[in-house]
């Protein structure tokens, strides 16, 4: 009776640690993965009482809502990069009644984007604009800009 024998292949040192690096878990490596961010969102809503609205409309019958403003809150506890402030951009969306807003922050956050209604921005800090990068949230507040008809 003829015994097998099976060979097995031994790795260099070399990979042999490279293996047991990846197996190694440090305590900072779930905080830096590449993640996406927790967010807070709110739309604001409400009716627009123009001339047309309230000839047809009265408190008891409604005009539609319709979207007035929104409300970004963004949270980056754990950027490596602190002096660097997340930014937003506007980017065209495939119709001109939308467009995208893009949150960028970096490393060890993804980019995060939003459909929003692709309307004037009122940038009055009077009138509701905020952004603001406070103790790690990204805090981006407008309303749409209003147009009185007069006669």
């Amino acid at each position: 009776e003829e015994e097998e024998e099976e060979e097995e292949e031994f790795g260099t040192a070399q990979e042999i640690e490279e293996e047991e690096q990846h197996k190694k878990k440090y305590a900072w490596y779930d905080k830096f993965r590449p993640r996406k961010p927790r967010y807070f969102n709110r739309v604001k809503t409400g009716y627009d009482w123009n001339s047309y609205n309230r000839t047809h409309y009265d408190a008891d019958n409604p005009p539609p809502k319709t979207v007035q403003g929104y409300k970004f809150n963004i949270f980056y506890p754990d950027l490596i990069d602190k002096t660097k402030t997340p930014k937003f951009i506007l980017e065209p969306a495939q119709s001109n009644e939308f467009c995208i807003i893009r949150f960028h922050a970096g490393p060890p956050y993804e980019d995060i984007a939003f459909m929003i209604i692709n309307r004037e921005w009122n940038r009055s800090r009077k009138n509701g604009y905020r952004c603001t990068f406070e103790r790690g949230v990204l805090s981006l507040y407008f309303n749409f800009t209003t147009h009185w008809y007069r006669r």
